[in-house]
């Protein structure tokens, strides 16, 4: 596993098309920090990719952050882990204001081996030509 930090958050590198995304505590993520993020996932992985979005801490996303989060076409499925009930609702607010998008993104339960699930998941996707 490669460990790579960013300005908001650390990016751990976990397979050749899979990377785990950890925001920092009490951060509002504007749209700089997704594009941040979006230029270096982009920079790291040439085809289809997956991110395992792990929520162990607490962050908000501006309105303009959300309309673009998960927006690029090399992103193929994104896998939420959650552990908190607040975490899942704004994930679901977040599919929400997204629906028309279609996002391939799926929630996970962390105190319910979540992030293995989660892990799994992006797997299956990923094999799935998505």
């Amino acid at each position: 596993m490669k460990e790579c930090r960013l300005s908001f958050c650390t990016i751990n590198i976990l397979a050749d098309n899979i990377a785990e995304v950890i925001i920092d505590d009490n951060i509002e993520v504007s749209i700089e920090m997704v594009e941040e993020s979006d230029e270096f996932l982009c920079s790291i992985f040439k085809d289809n990719f997956g991110v395992l979005v792990n929520k162990i801490n607490t962050y908000y996303y501006t309105f303009e952050a959300q309309l673009t989060m998960g927006s690029i076409d090399p992103m193929a499925a994104i896998a939420s882990v959650n552990y908190h009930p607040h975490g899942t609702q704004s994930t679901q607010d977040f599919l929400n204001k997204r629906t028309i998008d279609r996002l391939n993104l799926k929630t996970f339960i962390g105190t319910e081996l979540g992030w293995k699930r989660a892990y799994d998941w992006l797997t299956l996707e990923l094999s799935n030509g998505n």
